[in-house]
């Protein structure tokens, strides 16, 4: 069973709590790692553990969430062997997994229209690395 963490600060919970039952309706595993609610938070507090669960093989993937996506995507990406992409139309979530094998997508509740909310996650999820010359970036993302 494909196992996905799920984490956000207060500006991506609504998302949050959406994407979470969505996913679990698709039979996946999820692993919330907060926040609980639209109580201002510190995102790092939630993003780091849900990074290191990506990180360490405990899932599959990680989808985070924010207000833009931007700072989320910053603490992931401070986790050595994560690949966090912020994606906000389909194109994005595609390439980020086609051309850079995103383990991570952050998504930004102020920047997606709700109605595009699932077919963003759904196109990501269902897009393989293409590998190829995308293969040798990869690595050497991966190496600093």
């Amino acid at each position: 069973m494909l196992k996905i963490a799920i984490a956000s600060d207060h500006a991506g919970y609504l998302y949050k709590e959406l994407v979470r039952d969505y996913l679990h309706g698709k039979s996946i595993e999820i692993i919330d790692f907060g926040t609980s609610s639209t109580d201002s938070v510190d995102y790092p507090i939630f993003i780091r553990p849900a990074a290191i669960a990506v990180a360490n093989g405990n899932v599959d993937y990680g989808i985070i969430f924010g207000g833009s996506g931007n700072g989320e995507a910053m603490v992931a990406n401070r986790i050595q062997g994560i690949r966090c992409a912020i994606a906000w139309n389909l194109l994005s979530a595609e390439y980020a997994k086609k051309h850079n094998n995103a383990n991570m997508l952050s998504l930004g509740q102020r920047l997606i229209a709700k109605d595009d909310l699932f077919p963003i996650v759904d196109k990501w999820m269902n897009s393989s690395f293409e590998a190829g010359r995308h293969a040798k970036r990869i690595d050497m993302i991966d190496e600093s």
